[in-house]
């Protein structure tokens, strides 16, 4: 096979939160040979929307799908140039997204937000996966399916996230009901984006079954939906329901603008859409059960696949074949990591380490992380909460809020960083934990994403969960993974493991556990769990009370 295959060459597409990156790979091997970003003019809108500077309440988060587009138009050609590649190597292309991102369109594909009656109407733009506003209709949503013991609500660890589908559509219902009525389908942006490439519309099986409540088959009933709102009774019908696409299958050929907009060959594969999170575990070469993989940038998303089906607390869901066939796909997730590293840098470190940062020609990160590592596990004194982005798994409740207990006059900004870094690697073990204790073996963790670049988080990681840490060969992950799927789609490769042995890297126990750490933090993770239990398990709902304080202040819901 290998020689049939020299010379050919596959394209992935990572859509990320910010910007998206092209990769060019070479197909027998998995060879990176050349890649480039491109970061959305728009960014993430939080504050005010781009045609009106009108405000936009709090927990909003939203984008512009012509920045997708631009990624398509700048960052693959800028890709093939930087790898000297040949557009008549290519022989097909793969993409993969942040879920849940959703964009209501019409039955040309057009997002509402680009029809000028809606320019100025928030909810017909791209809802992006950190959209949180739409929590008290997941609680909602939750709450009837416990009630009628809805037998998809356990593949969610019992608890259906505002970050979803259902939530965010009947979010669209209830406040703008001419929107709701206007959109042909709420579409995943994972599937948007491949309906550009191809001129076809093909809902991939990953995100249905993680983020639409696709299970077994179906969709939840018409009887449960008219019970949740009667005007949401055909949801399903009308907005969601399409053929599903499933991994690794050819979507389409690459339509002729599309062509034009890459710079590749019309007609190459185009494979389905996926998820950032599930696509890299191929390209870390972790699909076989327990080995669960950490894509770690703005958040984290665990993904893993077992050979069975077990019902875990809080996870994001469980889908046959949602990362790779034949197996058990499971997700779980933490909203805020590297956002929450991102905030303090930004607006809690006082302007001389700024100036040293500058100085030295190292980031603030840099700067912090090197005097954190200077200190034993437990010197700083503080202990925090990694709410800051709500919790996704296993409390899956975007109302908690981020806390640090501990701080005196004497606490400086890198014993609240590293107490920060602490904080996530806690909500790992817990996650971990969690999965063991269903009756799902954890038994390598393999990390993948930016945050790879920081040794002293690989290290606490190490040292909090007490397993080592295997590393992905790839600082292009998901993109690499979305490659590896083009392959496949392209007919290379007869199946995922298949590709994924060829063309995946990964580097095993790259940090491994010291001894004395793993005592330290395993007694500080008994006080992170009493908070953890305190704040998030409803003894004290002051999260929520200020939450809803701060709502009422700016005159919102």
């Amino acid at each position: 096979m290998v020689l049939a295959l020299t010379g050919k060459l596959v394209v992935g597409v990572d859509f990320g939160t910010l910007s998206g990156r092209a990769v060019v790979v070479r197909v027998e091997d998995g060879a990176e040979l050349g890649s480039a970003v491109f970061e959305y003019p728009h960014g993430v809108l939080e504050q005010v929307l781009p045609h009106t500077g009108d405000p936009l309440p709090p927990d909003w988060a939203l984008q512009v799908p012509s920045d997708y587009v631009d990624v398509l138009k700048n960052a693959v050609p800028a890709a093939l140039k930087a790898a000297g590649a040949s557009a008549q190597d290519v022989i097909g292309i793969g993409t993969d997204f942040t879920a849940c991102t959703m964009i209501p369109v019409t039955a040309g594909g057009t997002p509402l937000c680009d029809l000028p009656e809606f320019q100025a109407e928030p909810h017909a733009y791209v809802k992006l996966w950190k959209h949180h506003a739409a929590q008290g209709q997941a609680d909602r949503i939750t709450d009837l399916a416990a009630a009628r013991r809805e037998k998809w609500l356990p593949r969610y660890g019992g608890l259906i996230s505002s970050e979803w589908e259902f939530a965010k559509g009947l979010q669209i219902l209830e406040e703008a009901p001419e929107v709701y009525a206007t959109m042909w389908r709420f579409v995943e942006a994972a599937d948007w984006i491949v309906w550009q490439l191809t001129g076809n519309y093909v809902r991939n099986a990953c995100t249905a079954g993680y983020k639409g409540i696709h299970q077994d088959g179906e969709y939840p009933s018409q009887d449960y939906l008219r019970e949740l709102n009667p005007g949401f009774e055909n949801f399903v019908l009308d907005k969601l329901a399409h053929p599903l696409g499933q991994l690794g299958d050819a979507a389409g050929g690459l339509s002729e603008q599309a062509a034009e907009w890459t710079g590749l060959r019309p007609g190459i594969a185009v494979s389905v859409g996926n998820v950032d999170a599930h696509v890299t575990a191929p390209a870390a070469q972790a699909v076989e059960p327990g080995q669960m993989v950490a894509i770690m940038g703005t958040s984290t998303c665990h993904v893993m696949n077992g050979a069975e089906l077990r019902e875990v607390p809080g996870m994001c869901g469980v889908v046959d074949g949602g990362i790779a066939p034949g197996l058990w796909g499971y997700e779980a997730g933490q909203s805020g990591v590297g956002d929450i590293f991102g905030w303090f840098v930004d607006h809690g470190v006082p302007p001389e380490y700024h100036a040293t940062a500058r100085d030295r020609g190292i980031s603030v990160h840099e700067l912090l992380s090197e005097l954190a590592a200077q200190q034993e596990p437990g010197e700083h004194g503080l202990l925090a909460l990694d709410w800051h982005s709500g919790n996704r798994s296993v409390l899956v409740d975007h109302e908690l809020s981020g806390l640090i207990v501990g701080q005196t006059l004497a606490t400086r900004a890198e014993d609240t960083y590293r107490a920060l870094l602490e904080a996530t690697a806690f909500g790992t073990r817990m996650i971990i934990d969690t999965f063991i204790d269903a009756g799902v073996p954890v038994t390598e963790f393999v990390v993948a994403g930016g945050l790879i670049r920081n040794p002293l988080l690989m290290q606490i990681y190490a040292d909090v969960i007490d397993m080592p840490l295997s590393v992905i060969g790839s600082e292009n992950g998901p993109a690499l993974g979305s490659a590896i799927h083009a392959a496949v789609a392209a007919g290379a490769y007869p199946d995922i493991r298949a590709a994924a042995k060829a063309m995946g890297s990964v580097e095993r126990d790259v940090y491994r556990p010291i001894p004395a750490n793993v005592a330290a933090y395993e007694e500080i993770f008994t006080d992170y769990l009493t908070l953890h239990d305190y704040f998030g398990r409803g003894v004290n709902q002051v999260m929520r009370r200020l939450k809803s304080r701060r709502r009422r202040a700016k005159g919102l819901r």
